[in-house]
């Protein structure tokens, strides 16, 4: 029995990983004209970004600035996110789980400033439960630990939660907790090999929140 509901924030919820993908890779061409590859920037998504820098500091060498380059992607990526909306379905999925008497948690590798804001921006801070960020646990994603704090707090069993994510280092985060995971990428991870999830979605206007649950 279905008890409560998992959500990712970034690019589930708020697709802020196209306008970060977009922010670095203007950047990146203006600066240096280099081409930041889709396949090596949707390694971060859902987790940390050092793979990335990595990556950058091994292909740029000594003229590339972390700090220069995260300062001026910032500023884009404000200015893209700061009129964005919700993800088609969101908020339809969120007043259904209430409806339902369903628990609703956030479990994201950001930060809890972050999620405050952009939930209190798009008026959805109010639907949940709980608030499981990066402040809260030791590992972020792939690990489980974002998830293992919200099947606590949530007093559930893992068998009792369905967990939404957009993103692979989500999906193996949640299957490492033994939480069933409904897929629903966004244009930067809809490429991505996901594997042994429950469903994929394209949006959660494909199907209602109540069908998922009879489904499981």
């Amino acid at each position: 029995m279905i008890k409560a509901v998992i959500f990712d924030f970034d690019g589930l919820i708020l697709d802020t990983e196209t306008a970060w993908y977009d922010s670095y890779k203007e950047v990146l061409n203006n600066d240096h004209a280099f081409d930041l590859p889709l396949e090596e920037f949707v390694k971060c998504v859902g987790s940390g970004d050092e793979s990335m820098f990595r990556y950058l500091r091994k292909e740029l060498g000594s003229i590339f600035n972390e700090d220069v380059l995260k300062d001026k992607a910032n500023v884009l990526h404000t200015e893209k996110v700061r009129t964005a909306k919700a993800r088609d379905g969101v908020e339809d999925y969120l007043a259904d789980a209430a409806e339902a008497g369903y628990k609703i948690a956030l479990a994201t590798s950001s930060s809890r400033e972050w999620v405050d804001f952009h939930l209190t921006n798009l008026g959805l801070i109010t639907y949940f439960d709980y608030l499981i960020t990066q402040d809260d646990v030791e590992h972020i994603k792939p690990a489980p630990d974002l998830f293992l704090k919200a099947i606590e707090v949530l007093n559930i069993q893992p068998s009792e939660a369905i967990v939404f994510e957009d993103s692979l280092n989500g999906l193996i985060a949640a299957q490492k907790a033994n939480v069933k995971t409904i897929i629903i990428p966004n244009p930067v991870t809809e490429s991505l090999p996901f594997k042994d999830y429950h469903l994929k979605l394209q949006s959660m206007k494909e199907m209602r929140l109540g069908e998922i649950v009879k489904s499981i």
